[in-house]
């Protein structure tokens, strides 16, 4: 896999679930690989080590830093986990 793929100009705004806890996670990062690598199996410590397995749920690319803080707080809102509730049930 080439640098290329994984690293980009654009931020990606993305939800992990762990359906086993029923738990979800809201993060921003410009390679979404190496972050769900870590949250799933490089990491040893912090929140998402508790609740591995998570899979990937919902992804949006933006390409400005700002917009993509912007929509990972909304996602954190109220009606944000709302949003996520209803991805979730389907």
């Amino acid at each position: 896999m080439s640098q290329d793929f994984q690293k980009s100009d654009e931020f990606v705004v993305h939800v992990f679930y762990a359906e086993q806890y029923d738990k979800i996670y809201v993060g921003y990062t410009s390679s979404l690989i190496d972050r769900y690598r870590s949250h799933n199996f490089l990491a040893n410590k912090g929140y998402t080590v508790k609740f591995r397995p998570w899979v990937v749920i919902h992804v949006e690319f933006f390409t400005e830093k700002s917009a993509a803080l912007r929509r990972e707080k909304a996602l954190k809102s109220s009606r944000g986990r709302d949003f996520i509730r209803g991805l979730i049930r389907g």
